[in-house]
């Protein structure tokens, strides 16, 4: 039985799912990269921990690092890891898998029962299908790069990867992205999107089943508008300027993912089936 979680990155997702866990009398651990981050997670009641994997310094041998080290390890060793690093592989960091190594030799030989990584659906090329969880593919350097950060933690047998869709919800609303922007391509392309909540309930939904051994689940909206529908609504909703989409059909660039399998092997039940109506929620 799971009642202590560790949350390896508190941000826009990891800190609602720090509270959301306190609020079902979990255990929660939770880090942040500084040790002021950290403490403003434990006036919440979070046990707040700073962890910057990108530190390098903070990994040496010496007598104060190593005290300090022990204690991360100490709040690392919960009964399940949820890991959920940014990659930052879209502002050009290359040492993802780097940092996520930094972050198993700090675990060592601890056994959790269950550990979550958190990915995302870049795995899968705008090749004109519908993707399930079997057609990841490494098309490029990036998605190279994010499945072999799944396998990492897919080493442990009892790790469950969750692959989310494009985020919205609360601070994130995405009529910002492309508000009075022109000649934007993809008009005719598929969104797929997840809100907060269901990022959130899926996670909890893994740590709660009953099966064991790895699995991978997409968390995706059931249905996809066009690009050019979701973004015209999005900025309408904000009140801000509507973008204009340059007029293109090229199908064979689309993109549709499927995250039914988690509704039929574990029983989720989505908050949010349509994008459309994610908005009316960020």
């Amino acid at each position: 039985m799971i009642t202590s979680v560790a949350i390896v990155g508190c941000g826009w997702f990891g800190t609602p799912l720090a509270k959301f866990l306190l609020d079902k009398n979990l255990k929660v651990f939770g880090s942040k990269r500084t040790p002021q981050g950290a403490d403003a997670l434990s006036e919440d009641g979070i046990h707040g921990f700073a962890l910057d994997l990108d530190d390098t310094c903070a990994f040496n041998d010496s007598t104060s690092q190593s005290e300090q080290l022990n204690k991360t390890q100490q709040a690392l060793w919960q009964d399940a890891l949820i890991v959920n690093i940014p990659p930052g592989l879209r502002s050009g960091k290359s040492d993802y898998l780097e940092r996520l190594q930094r972050l198993k030799t700090l675990i060592g030989d601890h056994q959790y029962q269950r550990v979550v990584f958190v990915s995302t659906t870049g795995v899968y090329a705008a090749d004109g299908r519908c993707h399930d969880e079997t057609s990841a593919s490494a098309y490029d350097d990036k998605s190279e790069t994010l499945l072999a950060a799944e396998q990492l933690f897919l080493d442990y047998s009892c790790c469950t990867v969750l692959r989310f869709a494009g985020l919205v919800g609360p601070k994130r609303a995405p009529g910002r992205f492309f508000a009075g922007k022109r000649d934007i391509a993809g008009a005719n392309l598929s969104v797929n999107m997840t809100h907060l909540d269901d990022c959130i309930g899926a996670t909890y939904q893994v740590l709660q089943a009953q099966h064991s051994g790895n699995n991978i689940f997409n968390v995706c909206g059931e249905q996809h508008p066009t690009k050019q529908a979701f973004y015209f609504a999005a900025t309408q909703k904000l009140g801000l300027p509507t973008p204009a989409f340059a007029v293109d059909n090229d199908a064979s660039l689309d993109k549709t993912v499927c995250g039914q399998k988690i509704v039929n092997e574990l029983n989720y039940q989505y908050h949010y089936s349509d994008p459309m109506v994610m908005l009316e929620h960020c």
